[in-house]
């Protein structure tokens, strides 16, 4: 059997694990799409820059909205501006090609280079959203019926799809995917996440600030737990200000930073 090759590896900018890399080039390989979910601030949707900027391709995102339909995605007919240039005269207006503008799907089809395709957020959508791309995610390409056009992909794109769980997604649209969940990171990695940002820290500031903001995570009542985003701003404002990294716990300056919600604040405060 021919070793795969794992042609994804963390950026300068991003550490990702053991585990998630070897997802990201399992899909690759078997030009599958990478279905990512996780709890907000595990680094889901930057997953799909990095891996653009590890292999030197573009990307292209698309942001789901809950009012997203899989058709805003394929293409366009400006039927509006048709009609307004037909009123006033314009030249070409028989011309329904000018009036026709791909959706992201389309624009990665288009490429002349492979480029990665995230699709951001996907379940924010309707339950039919997943499966009503299904034939364009197998197959990669898709009709234009007012041009009697097929849009077929010049090279098969790196799709990567992102997920906050909020719906659960059709089985036919998770049979084509491969799955990887991003759990939070252990402390070991989240210090190495911290270094790319921070590579001068304070060892004991670093240890300490890690050991409140973790403490915080484990607090049951917590309804937002922090996310690792939180930490590296927590961390920029105890550095800016000089804070005693040994009074982190008895005073939680700034804690703002990292606890968003009121109640959540009100639970700490009672738990120090």
């Amino acid at each position: 059997m021919e070793e795969m090759r794992h042609d994804f590896q963390s950026t300068e900018e991003y550490v990702a694990s053991e585990e998630l890399l070897a997802s990201v080039n399992v899909a690759i390989a078997l030009e599958k799409p990478l279905l990512i979910k996780g709890e907000p601030g595990t680094g889901k949707t930057m997953l799909a820059r990095a891996i653009a900027q590890s292999l030197g391709k573009k990307l292209i995102i698309w942001n789901i909205k809950s009012t997203t339909k899989a058709q805003d995605g394929l293409y366009m007919y400006d039927t509006i501006q048709r009609l307004y240039d037909g009123q006033f005269g314009e030249e070409g207006v028989d011309d329904i090609a000018r009036y026709i503008k791909l959706g992201k799907l389309g624009e990665a089809f288009e490429e002349d280079e492979q480029v990665i395709l995230l699709i951001d957020e996907i379940d924010k959508a309707d339950l039919e959203f997943p499966n009503d791309l299904l034939w364009e995610l197998d197959q990669m390409e898709f009709y234009i019926h007012e041009t009697k056009r097929t849009v077929k992909a010049k090279h098969r794109p790196i799709v990567i799809i992102t997920s906050n769980a909020e719906k659960e997604l059709p089985d036919a649209f998770l049979r084509r995917c491969i799955f990887h969940y991003i759990d939070f990171p252990d402390e070991n990695l989240m210090s190495e996440i911290v270094k790319v940002h921070y590579p001068d820290i304070e060892e004991n500031l670093l240890k300490n600030a890690m050991d409140v903001f973790y403490w915080i995570r484990s607090i049951r009542d917590i309804r937002k737990k922090p996310s690792t985003s939180e930490l590296i701003d927590w961390l920029n404002a105890l550095q800016r200000n000089g804070i005693d990294p040994d009074s982190l716990r008895e005073k939680l300056p700034f804690v703002g930073v990292v606890v968003k919600k009121d109640e959540d604040l009100e639970t700490v405060r009672h738990y120090v």
